[in-house]
């Protein structure tokens, strides 16, 4: 597959794009290659104020009657087209998508149809506010009426992450758009090619300016500024537990809710009954999907002792059959991590994992046939006690740690030993042991039979240090909706709570 170059985009603001103020940029590396691409936008505090104060005013542009407070279908109409336009563009996104993350072709193509189809589904959720509204609250005195009203929270600044650039901010986008908020997103700098290209999606369906504005940029000099400003309603925010809490502490000093998707490090527990080569497909699929980089990915393999070696044994050869290549290759199915940063950082849990007494089963190594571009073979480690770190933290990257257990109370009270709540899999040929072990888990998603289906229908989100607030579904448009009540007396008596004056 042809290499293509890349659009030189401005941050866009407002419905136009601009240069940041301080004119800075960042270079924009392929991970395959290392090669410098071209550079991205680096905006700054001076640019977050421009675009804050520009989705302000789009929020209350003609007292909101042209966007925030339009009806549903109104807005649906650009959800639609700009879902079109992601169709139309579908090669040329996924090829931007691979070349900036490393993410293989066919995953990245894949990605897009899920972008299109979040947008027609929140397209869908947009219309069906109108009939919502109003909705009647059953009340205890006749002499009231009251009902509800569903509207949009404000401002609302989307900080997204690196893994999954363009459909993460989808997520956040779709929903923001479809409750009639004003959004500035702020992709990872690591990756913000498709949200460029979002921006100039938007400015080819004509979506009003200052509805949705882009800025690229560092999470200190622009995320930070961003999720301290007083005129931004609401923060929604995907990435790392530790920038979670910077967030948090910036939006405590306004009393301005959030919402947090975080780190995971999710169990996949695997009975006895089980098909081995199903099990290895998915036990694969769950923690090697986008290159080991998902904050949902099932990294730590806890398996009935009866079938550990021979379970291992197989997994091992599947393993060994994953294409690893330039993600342009076809049938690539393991790319490269993000960034040099992020594959020293796997490369150490690889070496402290070892230190401190695991086993490094396979992998563990940069790919003998790839001598640039930032590769790491897909790892399983073994010989793991629950006080190492590989089981304890999360490595964002294709580094798998394996327990065995005996019982089903030992397996879910592996399966729980983490600070991190995201997600789960189980799985077993036994119906009624798959329901108790899901009830038993302490997490916001639990997968029975495979692991990271994710469908944009279905809510998302974790508990504990994984986070809270809920992304896709009815529930990711709750997310930027305020509740108001509306309540009439419909009398034509006087209250008569105090005594009348006397008449003169």
């Amino acid at each position: 597959m042809a290499a293509i170059p890349i659009p030189t985009r401005q941050l866009y603001i407002d419905g136009s794009w601009k240069l940041p103020v301080l004119n800075k940029c960042i270079p924009v590396i392929n991970p395959s290659t290392e090669e410098i691409l071209g550079d991205i936008p680096a905006a700054t505090a001076e640019d977050v104020e421009v675009a804050v104060e520009a989705a302000h005013k789009a929020f209350y542009r003609n007292r909101g009657k042209d966007w925030a407070f339009a009806s549903g279908a109104s807005r649906a109409k650009y959800l639609r087209a700009i879902a079109a336009k992601v169709v139309e563009k579908k090669p040329l996104l996924a090829k931007l998508e691979s070349i900036d993350c490393g993410k293989p072709y066919d995953e990245a193509a894949w990605d897009m149809d899920d972008v299109a189809g979040c947008f027609e589904y929140y397209a869908d959720l947009a219309e069906g506010l109108d009939a919502k509204q109003g909705a009647p609250v059953s009340l205890p005195m006749e002499t009231f009426k009251s009902y509800v009203l569903k509207e949009p929270i404000g401002v609302v600044a989307l900080i997204t992450p690196w893994n999954y650039p363009l459909l993460m901010a989808t997520w956040k986008v779709a929903p923001a758009l479809a409750a009639g908020c004003t959004a500035i997103l702020k992709p990872s700098e690591l990756s913000s090619l498709t949200c460029l290209e979002l921006a100039a999606i938007c400015e080819e369906v004509g979506l009003p300016s200052g509805v949705l504005n882009i800025l690229t940029g560092l999470g200190p000099d622009a995320g930070a500024p961003l999720a301290a400003h007083p005129k931004v309603d609401k923060i929604a925010f995907t990435g790392s537990s530790a920038t979670g809490s910077r967030i948090m502490t910036a939006a405590a000093q306004l009393v301005k809710p959030v919402s947090m998707e975080l780190g995971g490090k999710s169990p996949i527990i695997l009975f006895e009954d089980i098909d081995l080569d199903k099990a290895a497909e998915w036990t694969v699929f769950g923690c090697f999907w986008t290159n080991g980089q998902i904050c949902s990915a099932t990294s730590r393999l806890i398996v009935h002792e009866s079938i550990a070696a021979e379970f291992l044994d197989r997994l091992v050869k599947w393993v060994k059959n994953i294409k690893i290549s330039d993600p342009l290759e076809e049938g690539c199915r393991l790319g490269p991590v993000v960034s040099e940063g992020q594959y020293q950082k796997v490369m150490n849990f690889i070496s402290t994992a070892k230190s401190e007494g695991a086993t490094i089963l396979t992998g563990g190594i940069r790919p003998k046939h790839l001598s640039k571009g930032f590769f790491v073979e897909p790892t399983i480690i073994t010989d793991v006690t629950t006080s190492m770190e590989i089981w304890r933290e999360e490595v964002f990257g294709p580094v798998l740690c394996v327990k065995t257990f005996g019982s089903e109370d030992e397996a879910i009270d592996l399966a729980n030993d983490s600070e991190y709540g995201l997600a789960a899999a189980v799985i077993s040929n036994d119906e009624e042991r798959c329901d108790r072990v899901s009830k038993a888990i302490r997490v916001g998603c639990v997968w029975v039979n495979c692991s990271q289906p994710c469908f944009c229908q279905a809510p998302w989100g974790g508990i504990k240090r994984s986070g809270f607030g809920r992304e896709l579904g009815e529930w990711g448009l709750d997310n930027y909706l305020s509740v108001k009540q509306v309540t009439k007396y419909i009398s034509s008596d006087p209250w008569g709570w105090y005594q009348p004056p006397p008449k003169q």
